[in-house]
C-alpha cells in the first residue's frame, strides 16, 4: 500500500532544497519525526539548514502559513523560537514535486532538566510571553484544542482500527466515553478562554544553552486555554508537580495571568492526550515509519494496559486540581 512519503527520496530531498535557490552538498541525516518528515540537509559554504516535509493532507496551506507567521511574530518580540527561512520574496512555504516544505536555521541545545525550579521559571517567563502575544487575536485557519477535534474523532479512529483487539473493544469504548464526557465537562465549567499556543510544549520541544531556552516545532500550534503550554512539563508525583507548577507561574506571572481555574484542566488535558496519541498511532498505522517505531501498538497488552489507564485517568479527572504557592 502507498504511503504519503514513499516518493520522498534522497535526490528528491535535494532536488526539492535546490529547487528554491539554495545549493544542498549532498549530506542528510533524518531526524527524530515522524508526523512530518524532518532532515538535516548540507548546504554548500554555509551551515546546515533544517527540511521540514509537511505531511500531505494535514494542513491547508493557509493553517502553515500562520504557523509561520506566529513564529515570526514570536521573533519579532524577541521571544527564543526557530521561525523558517525566508527567501528574497519572504515566502517560507514552498512546493516542489507535490510535497510542501520549509526550511529552518539549525539550532543546538539540549533538553532542560525536568524538575530544574530554576530553569521552569526562566521557561515559565517565556512562555507567559508567548501567551501575551497569542491572545493578541485567535488563529483563523488553524483548529481548537477540545474534545471534540482531538478526542472524539481519535476514539471513533480506534474503535474502527484493526489494531485494537476485538475483546478489547467494549472496554475501551465504555472507558474512552466516560473520560471524554468527564474532559468535556471540565472544559464546561472552566469556561477559558482560548489564545493562541504553542500547542505542543514538552520537553522535546524545548533546547536549553547558555543563553536559556529556545522553543522549536510549533506544527501543533493552536487555539486553546492556556494551561494547555504548562502543564506537559510537570514530572514526578503530585506535591513535586505542585512546586514546579508554582516555579513556573513565579515566571510566567511577570508577562501573563494565568485564569486559576484553568488549574482544574490540568488532568483533562492529560485525558485528552492520551486518546488522541492512540487515535495519532490508529490513524497513522498504514505509514511503515509508525509499525517500525511503535511495533508495540499492535500488541494486545498495550490497547489493555491503555483502557486501564483511561480508567486510571478518569479518577485524576476527578481530583481537585494542583495547588501553587
Amino acid at each position: 500500500m502507498s504511503h504519503p512519503y514513499e516518493r520522498l527520496t534522497p535526490d528528491l530531498i535535494l532536488d526539492t532544497v535546490a529547487s528554491i535557490g539554495l545549493e544542498p552538498d549532498g549530506h542528510l541525516l533524518a531526524l527524530n519525526s515522524y508526523e512530518n518528515r524532518v532532515l538535516q540537509v548540507g548546504i554548500a559554504d554555509q551551515a546546515p539548514m533544517i527540511a521540514k516535509f509537511y505531511r500531505p493532507l494535514r494542513w491547508s496551506d493557509e493553517a502553515i502559513i500562520e504557523e509561520h507567521e506566529f513564529s515570526a511574530e514570536l521573533m519579532a518580540e524577541e521571544i527564543p523560537v526557530v521561525a523558517p527561512w525566508q527567501d528574497q520574496r519572504a515566502h517560507t512555504l514552498f512546493s516542489h514535486e507535490g510535497f510542501r516544505f520549509a526550511l529552518f536555521p539549525r539550532r543546538g541545545g539540549r533538553s532542560p532538566e525536568p524538575g530544574d525550579l530554576d530553569q521552569l521559571e526562566w521557561i515559565g517567563r517565556f512562555i507567559g510571553r508567548i501567551h501575551l502575544a497569542g491572545q493578541a487575536r485567535p488563529f483563523a485557519h488553524r483548529p481548537s484544542l477540545d474534545a471534540a477535534s482531538m478526542g472524539w474523532t481519535a476514539r471513533e479512529t480506534v474503535m474502527q482500527s484493526p489494531l485494537l483487539p476485538p475483546h478489547e473493544l467494549e472496554g475501551y469504548a465504555r472507558a474512552s466515553e466516560a473520560l471524554l464526557n468527564a474532559i468535556g465537562t471540565s472544559f464546561d465549567n472552566v469556561g477559558a478562554t482560548p489564545i493562541r499556543l504553542h500547542g505542543d510544549c514538552h520537553y522535546g520541544n524545548i533546547l536549553w544553552t547558555e543563553q536559556g531556552p529556545h522553543f522549536v516545532d510549533l506544527d501543533d500550534c493552536r487555539n486553546g486555554p492556556a494551561v494547555q503550554d504548562l502543564w506537559m512539563l510537570l514530572d514526578g508525583d503530585r506535591s513535586e508537580r505542585s512546586v514546579q507548577l508554582s516555579a513556573m507561574l513565579d515566571g510566567y506571572s511577570m508577562f501573563h495571568d494565568l485564569n486559576p481555574r484553568e488549574l482544574a484542566l490540568i488532568e483533562p488535558l492529560r485525558g485528552l492526550r492520551m486518546v488522541h496519541y492512540s487515535g495519532w498511532l490508529a490513524n497513522r498505522w498504514q505509514d511503515p515509519a509508525f509499525p517500525a517505531a511503535f511495533p508495540w501498538a499492535a500488541e494486545p497488552h498495550y490497547w489493555s494496559q491503555h483502557v486501564q489507564d483511561l480508567h486510571q485517568q478518569l479518577d485524576a479527572v476527578a481530583e481537585e486540581p494542583l495547588r501553587v504557592f
